[in-house]
């Protein structure tokens, strides 16, 4: 039991959890998303970007037992983490941290309620509305929003045909975003 906590497997763990982590963040940064598909190049519009690829993450994983399940936990308080991290370095005090953090935890389940339900029911159109709404609540039309919601089912298919002891093992691959 010692040598699961402290030894060798935690820190394999760590090194998985962190690479996941890391294709997580590197999928949200994708310079499309950000020079022609016009979602704010802005601290809350990464927020809502990593927010979306954390979702298509325990989407893939939801259901699943096992391995699975804690990856994705893990993967969730990691994203929170990164969160809470991000809120001091941009200077928000101790005292304001907690609760722009609940304010955030609100956002991000509320979005992940709206693009679930689009994708279970295959709606694009509400799908691409909940991204308009989310992404860019200052504009009132937003085109690029229909690119975005292609990304994102193209997303869920890509990961849906990723097996889980791939994506537990610590790969995990979004496709890659075009700029047309």
């Amino acid at each position: 039991m010692f040598q699961r906590l402290f030894g060798r497997e935690r820190h394999a763990n760590r090194a998985i959890t962190e690479a996941l982590y890391a294709q997580i963040v590197a999928a949200a940064r994708q310079t499309v998303f950000y020079s022609h598909w016009n979602v704010p190049d802005t601290p809350l519009g990464r927020f809502e970007m990593l927010s979306l690829h954390m979702f298509l993450f325990q989407h893939r994983l939801r259901g699943e037992g096992g391995v699975a399940q804690e990856a994705a936990q893990v993967l969730i308080d990691e994203f929170f983490l990164d969160v809470d991290h991000s809120l001091r370095e941009l200077g928000v005090g101790d005292v304001g941290v907690p609760k722009r953090m609940k304010k955030l935890a609100r956002m991000f389940y509320g979005r992940t309620a709206a693009y679930d339900d689009a994708l279970e029911r295959n709606d694009r159109n509400g799908l691409t509305a909940a991204l308009a709404r989310n992404v860019r609540p200052d504009s009132g039309a937003w085109p690029e929003a229909s690119l975005l919601a292609n990304y994102v089912t193209d997303a869920r298919d890509q990961l849906a045909a990723q097996s889980s002891e791939s994506i537990v093992a610590g790969t995990l691959a979004f496709p890659v975003a075009k700029g047309d």
